[in-house]
């Protein structure tokens, strides 16, 4: 067995840290001058929490400072990646600064938005490119980034008595069955009520069981990706195996994201798979609740590589992109340069900047501490941009979407037919047949 590295809780600092926000000194810049960005926008965001706070219109108001002839309008969608997706079947339907959903394949993002210029001109200043790039230029730039793995409560599991951080899946399980019998806190929350957190915070993990950057690209060549020895086979093996061993909540249709925060801050929700970008909005929970952020920990992805090691894939979150139909383009791209450069968000929510000259987050110093390698999946080749994409689709195995994952969940607690190995073959023999059809 594998040693195991030691328990440190990672603290997350959005709930205590000061908006590093740079604004332009003093009133009356004047916005009439020819050239300077002006007119209304419209900007739409996943993080409804950040408009229900007032987190954005704080950041609207130092914007403004800067550009005072330029209005933003932002609209926090909360089934963001279906819902977008929609809208932009209307050309205007889609605001004029967006989050691209997860879905848009990469060959699509010349007929929806407008080109940042070209990735080579853009490499030396932005990291985590691949995934909003085609055909040689950048179509969207990640507002942050972060490491993917999962957040646990650190005072659950030292209730529990558990002083070393898993590093294998049968550890975890392990881990969580120890939670389960020795602390009221339901080990494992799937928030399957919401989908989303079972789609990308999952898939986001290929690469980090064998250490391969090549992971998800080489799912475009396997027609049998869900057989043991492959990362999606591990990462979808251990969700299946927490709920068929009763290690998540009690009804799985009843769950609710907003509520599962305070829970899990409080101590009724033990770990969840959760992106590092959750870290803030978890520690905020607890501050609000009266306890210390601290309780907010996060751990790789829990498998070791062939080569000894324990990795933790890193990527960007959703890209900003500017709609290609926007008449309001200089002012769109006022916007999205100042929420990069000057807004402070990254650092305010404990995310990985995507300027490289900026410093890594303060709360990724634990992985660091446990020797844990962070890797960045590598980007498709080229002209196989939106290969992956398109296999899922063809397939109809939403791998960044939650479907195909609450039907492992359904059939792991008895609420559908069929076991692991009948559906995994099954799993295998859609996409197989899609990449059959589509890879060349």
């Amino acid at each position: 067995m594998a040693t195991r590295k030691a328990m440190v809780g990672l603290v997350a600092l959005a709930a205590t840290t000061t908006l590093l926000l740079t604004s332009c000194a003093g009133g009356g810049t004047d916005g009439g001058d020819s050239g300077e960005p002006s007119g209304d926008i419209t900007f739409l965001t996943n993080r409804t929490d950040l408009q229900t706070d007032g987190t954005w219109d704080t950041y609207v108001e130092e914007f403004q400072k800067k550009y005072p002839d330029v209005n933003v309008k932002v609209e926090g969608i909360t089934n963001y990646a279906d819902d977008v997706k929609t809208r932009m079947s209307t050309p205007n339907g889609y605001g004029d600064v967006l989050m691209i959903p997860p879905s848009v394949s990469a060959d699509q993002f010349p007929d929806f938005f407008e080109s940042f210029g070209s990735v080579d001109d853009l490499a030396e200043t932005y990291r985590f490119q691949a995934p909003a790039s085609y055909d040689g230029e950048q179509y969207g730039i990640a507002l942050g980034g972060n490491a993917n793995g999962v957040l646990y409560n650190t005072e659950v599991w030292e209730e529990a008595g558990i002083t070393e951080l898993p590093t294998t899946a049968e550890e975890f399980l392990a881990d969580l069955k120890t939670i389960k019998e020795s602390t009221d806190a339901t080990p494992y929350y799937t928030n399957y009520k919401d989908g989303w957190p079972l789609g990308g915070q999952w898939f986001s993990n290929v690469g980090a069981v064998t250490g391969d950057p090549e992971a998800q690209n080489a799912m475009t060549d396997d027609d049998a990706p869900w057989t043991e020895g492959t990362d999606v086979y591990a990462i979808d093996s251990l969700l299946y195996d927490i709920v068929h061993e009763g290690l998540n909540e009690e009804d799985p249709l009843t769950t609710n994201w907003e509520q599962s925060k305070s829970d899990f801050a409080t101590g009724k929700i033990a770990t969840m798979v959760l992106g590092s970008w959750a870290i803030s909005q978890f520690a905020a929970a607890a501050t609000d609740a009266g306890i210390d952020p601290s309780a907010v920990g996060f751990m790789a992805w829990p498998a070791t590589a062939e080569d000894g090691k324990q990795y933790a894939t890193i990527g960007g979150d959703y890209n900003l992109a500017i709609n290609k139909n926007s008449s309001n383009k200089a002012a769109a791209q006022a916007w999205v340069d100042w929420l990069l450069e000057d807004s402070g968000y990254t650092e305010t929510q404990g995310m990985i900047s995507a300027v490289k000259a900026a410093p890594l987050p303060a709360n990724l110093q634990s992985l660091s501490d446990n020797d844990v390698q962070l890797i960045e999946a590598a980007p498709a080749p080229a002209g196989e941009e939106g290969l992956l994409n398109n296999i899922a689709d063809k397939s109809q195995v939403d791998v960044w979407g939650n479907i195909y994952r609450q039907k492992i969940v359904d059939i792991a607690r008895g609420q559908a037919d069929g076991d692991k190995d009948s559906y995994f073959a099954q799993l295998n023999e859609q996409w197989g047949e899609a990449v059959s059809e589509l890879s060349n």
